[in-house]
């Protein structure tokens, strides 16, 4: 099974779950994990398995003024250009039977706080035509800056397992 994991991270959470993700998605076949502004360099391989993270923002996904704010939050370096809805809205749309599956991080407190950037890329995904292998996940940070709230990588690993033998099982069939 070949995996490609496409996020965009502005505080190291949403990247964490992404490699998180990878690491088990890696142990069912080839993974390759890119940063959002990575993806753009790249064209898109021909891949079994597309996931795709972003961090809510304003709830829902990123927007370059979002962008900007948070930039100036963090001393880490910050794409502000390109983030996963851009990404995605510039994509083309794929073959039918290309599958999905969509992730983001938002804030855990207030737990009433409405938004997900998952649900937003889910519905880009597929009006590219991707079919969506589960439901978009969120997975919790503590605060706007995080870090990632004790439990989510595991519950991240625990969802890309689940991805992974549902993937597998859908090429099995299909052979």
């Amino acid at each position: 099974m070949r995996s490609r994991v496409v996020y965009e991270s502005m505080f190291g959470n949403t990247a964490a779950i992404a490699a998180a993700i990878a690491q088990k998605l890696g142990e069912y076949g080839e993974v390759e994990v890119l940063d959002v502004a990575a993806a753009v360099e790249h064209p898109e391989p021909k891949v079994d398995l597309l996931v795709v993270g972003a961090p809510t923002h304003a709830l829902g996904m990123s927007r370059a003024r979002t962008r900007r704010d948070a930039a100036s939050r963090t001393e880490a370096p910050v794409t502000v250009d390109i983030g996963m809805r851009e990404w995605l809205d510039a994509a083309l749309p794929v073959p039918p039977g290309s599958r999905a599956a969509a992730f983001c991080t938002k804030a855990a407190k207030p737990s009433w706080l409405p938004g997900s950037a998952a649900r937003g890329a889910g519905k880009r995904l597929r009006r590219l035509g991707y079919d969506l292998i589960d439901r978009p996940v969120d997975f919790l940070v503590d605060g706007t800056l995080g870090p990632v709230t004790p439990g989510e990588l595991e519950r991240a690993q625990a969802w890309a397992d689940h991805l992974a033998r549902a993937e597998l099982d859908h090429i099995a069939h299909r052979a």
